[in-house]
């Protein structure tokens, strides 16, 4: 029997901290602290060469549980449809009205950082709201 092994979720972007600190506040993530020897991370990112500066950013759940999500630059856009895609769950358990509720108002708070609602998924019982993060990357509130 194998053990389970940790991973991290990696994002193609145009802007690492920038997305990193959007997707911190969607789920309650944590920036580290700066690696050693570096007072603050703008400390730590003017240390590198110039085409280095910037170029990746990461954050994790601060109970440990969730997976570290680690961002990286990249010279091109995002042009299709992602192919994986993270559910942001905040309805389990709920349905009907009381899921749909639940899920406006995280889609309205998550407006307010930046975010774009795609369109709704809603059946009578069932909800889903997809959305598209600061770069355009597809998630589901669900």
């Amino acid at each position: 029997m194998s053990s389970i092994r940790q991973f991290q979720v990696t994002f193609d972007c145009a802007e690492p901290e920038r997305l990193a600190r959007f997707w911190c506040e969607v789920l309650g993530y944590e920036v580290p602290s700066p690696p050693q020897g570096f007072g603050t991370w703008d400390e730590f990112h003017h240390s590198r060469s110039p085409e280095d500066r910037g170029s990746w950013f990461a954050c994790g759940d601060p109970s440990g549980v969730g997976p570290r999500l680690y961002f990286q630059r990249v010279p091109e856009g995002k042009i299709a449809k992602n192919r994986v895609h993270l559910d942001v769950r905040v309805g389990t358990g709920l349905v009907g009205e009381e899921r749909l509720a639940t899920l406006e108002a995280e889609c309205t708070r998550l407006l307010a950082l930046g975010a774009v609602r795609v369109r709704l998924l809603y059946d009578g019982t069932d909800a889903c709201i997809v959305m598209q993060d600061l770069e355009g990357n597809e998630f589901c509130l669900d």
